[in-house]
């Protein structure tokens, strides 16, 4: 006995319910373009479902808050700042945490020589968030006294901002200085020896000029 094969005919969709699903598929991705993906990543909200789920704080960036602590003219004062904690990166009102210059830094060398009990003064004139990084040291070893410090004629003639002080004496230094407002930043040094020393100093950053106040 033999058995007859037969393969049902499959009806190839036509033109026009290609054309339905097809609009159909359209229309769902608007809809969940502008109901969910707008709120949620760009803050757009044209029906105001975004703010009714709550999509619309998926588009605020997310920080961390953390605590700053400034030491102006010996007094404490703590400020916030907020750190965005992924994605792109944020304007940020604190300065420190990255500048765009319009200008290459520069560099400066200098050789200072002072005689027995001698001081002098060097200063780099910085806007307020300038960066300078800096290294001095003292040919053949000896100590001198240094004061690292900063100050602005505006806020009074008692004003000033220590950063670093060595009292019994420091052959060589090093370190940045992000400035915490416009003014003159640099170093006091004090031969505390009976012979002369020579001291070498070496700036490079985005100052305005560098003051040398001399021997006295």
């Amino acid at each position: 006995m033999s058995e007859n094969n037969s393969n049902p005919e499959v009806e190839a969709p036509s033109t026009a319910n290609l054309l339905k699903a097809t609009t159909a598929t359209i229309i769902g991705a608007l809809v969940l373009l502008v109901l969910v993906v707008l709120p949620a990543e760009y803050g757009i909200d044209p029906t105001g479902f975004g703010e009714l789920t709550g999509l619309n704080d998926l588009a605020e960036e997310p920080y961390e808050t953390i605590e700053i602590i400034d030491i102006i003219g010996g007094n404490e004062v703590v400020r916030e700042i907020e750190i965005p904690m992924f994605g792109d990166p944020v304007a940020l009102p604190n300065p420190s945490v990255f500048q765009d210059q319009t200008e290459t830094a520069r560099t400066m060398s200098m050789t200072i020589e002072l005689g027995a009990f001698e001081q002098t003064e060097i200063k780099t004139v910085l806007d307020e968030g300038k960066v300078i990084i800096y290294s001095w040291e003292v040919v053949g070893g000896e100590n001198v006294y240094f004061d690292f410090h900063g100050h602005e004629a505006s806020f009074g003639p008692d004003f000033f901002v220590r950063y670093k002080e060595r009292q019994e004496g420091l052959n060589k230094s090093s370190g940045s200085l992000t400035a915490p407002f416009y003014g003159e930043h640099g170093w006091l040094f004090l031969n505390i020896n009976e012979e002369p020393v020579t001291i070498t100093l070496n700036v490079t950053g985005y100052y305005n000029e560098i003051i040398d106040y001399g021997i006295f």
